[in-house]
């Protein structure tokens, strides 16, 4: 059935295989060795010998957190972006545009807590002070139409612009106004 094949195995997410794949990707794409790639971590606090970063990069030890973090802040990008799909991490700026709207998206979640929050407490004010209602809610509609209407972009920016007659074909062509 259709609905039922598998993911494409290059989405899915298998932290540990994407680490090590990451890694050598990045390593590479520098040009370090792995000698160089264990000096920097080293120097940062992250003890790891060459071996074991050439052990990591072909599946024969396991990545821990600290490590994987001192790898994150070696290469110069998110924890979350290192134990991504090796297939989109070889594409640096997808990765960061995805990064870019699960953090936004993180964001708009927690505004929208926060505006249901001042919802309910407005609400709960209002409960107390039931003479204040129609007021409010006139108020807060208002408030919440002109942000919408500010958000929503002039008519003509919407409508594709009509194709140009040639300059003798057009109807004002020979007028002195």
């Amino acid at each position: 059935m259709e609905g039922d094949e598998a993911p494409d195995e290059s989405l899915m997410l298998r932290g540990e295989e994407n680490v090590a794949v990451r890694i050598k990707l990045e390593r590479e794409a520098r040009s370090w060795s792995t000698n160089a790639v264990s000096d920097q971590l080293n120097e940062a606090g992250y003890e790891i010998n060459p071996s074991a970063v050439w052990r990591i990069e072909n599946h024969k030890r396991r990545v821990n957190l600290d490590e994987a973090i001192g790898f994150a802040e070696l290469f110069g990008i998110s924890l979350e972006n290192l134990v991504g799909p090796p297939r989109l991490a070889a594409h640096g700026r997808a990765m960061e545009l995805i990064e870019d709207i699960r953090r936004r998206y993180r964001e708009m979640r927690l505004a929208n807590r926060a505006a249901a929050e001042a919802r309910d407490a407005l609400d709960a004010y209002l409960a107390e002070h039931p003479d204040l209602r129609e007021e409010a809610d006139v108020l807060v509609s208002n408030a919440i139409a002109e942000d919408i209407m500010a958000s929503i972009p002039p008519p003509g920016l919407l409508q594709k612009a009509a194709p140009t007659q040639p300059e003798a074909d057009h109807p004002d062509a020979g007028s002195d106004c």
